[in-house]
């Protein structure tokens, strides 16, 4: 039986000014995503980027500590080669991230400090694809951010945020998940592909550690831009699954 090519994917929408991005690690937007930033950013859009960890647990040879202050250094320049000047680090410890109300009350907090129109994070499923297996923190941090996006548009959940002066904000329109197995939308990143992957390259420390495939930048973004943008009728694309808020 011949198998059947993965169906056209759909051009994200692009009607919009502010986006947060949520994601567990430094690193995580640059696996992907961080070329179609520097398309936003290049069009006048102001993307924030909010880390849950600092990925200090990433590096086997580097105490956590030590690790930390390497892989927040790492990630604002990195999202400076993007056009992000925003980047954000929550503090909760990596590696073992709990789905829970701490996490999603940071969330919600930042939500409503930065009023974004689009949030962005990473693949929540189980897997990539129904064949490797998603990390834990991936998976807590991005079904967090979902719930938490309708957190910040409620006054009656943590009303603590209230008195700390934090209004809700209901003008969240659509959360998006990069890199998903159920990603059916994409954005054209052909002339913003080098970027990406200097963005990512600046994370020198963690791929150094990293090694193996992930650890060549360039390589490893280009299969997987190379493989979207087919489904996309372009050259480069970045892909995600989009979950509609109205």
């Amino acid at each position: 039986m011949t198998e059947q090519p993965p169906p056209p994917l759909e051009p994200v929408d692009e009607d919009w000014g502010t986006a947060l991005a949520v994601v567990a690690h430094p690193d995580d937007m640059e696996y992907g995503a961080a070329a179609a930033v520097a398309r936003w950013t290049s069009q006048g859009k102001r993307v924030v980027y909010v880390m849950v960890t600092s990925g200090e647990a990433g590096i086997d040879g580097m105490e956590p500590e030590a690790c930390r202050t390497v892989r927040e250094q790492e990630q604002i320049a990195s999202a400076a080669i993007v056009g992000v000047d925003t980047v954000e680090f929550l503090g909760h410890p990596d590696g073992v991230l709990e789905y829970g109300l701490p996490l999603r009350r940071d969330i919600a907090r930042a939500v409503r400090r930065h009023r974004p129109e689009i949030v962005i994070t990473t693949n929540f499923r189980d897997t990539y694809g129904g064949v490797f297996p998603n990390q834990a923190d991936h998976i807590a941090t991005g079904r967090a951010t979902l719930d938490a996006v309708r957190d910040a548009g409620n006054r009656w959940v943590f009303r603590e945020l209230v008195a700390e002066g934090h209004e809700p904000w209901n003008g969240v329109r659509q959360v998006w998940a990069a890199a998903s197995p159920e990603g059916r939308h994409a954005v054209d990143t052909t002339e913003q592909f080098a970027t990406g992957v200097a963005s990512l390259e600046a994370h020198r420390a963690y791929l150094e550690g990293l090694g193996g495939e992930m650890g060549n930048a360039a390589e490893f973004l280009e299969s997987m831009a190379r493989a979207t943008g087919s489904r996309l009728g372009v050259r480069y694309a970045s892909s995600f699954e989009v979950i509609s808020l109205r």
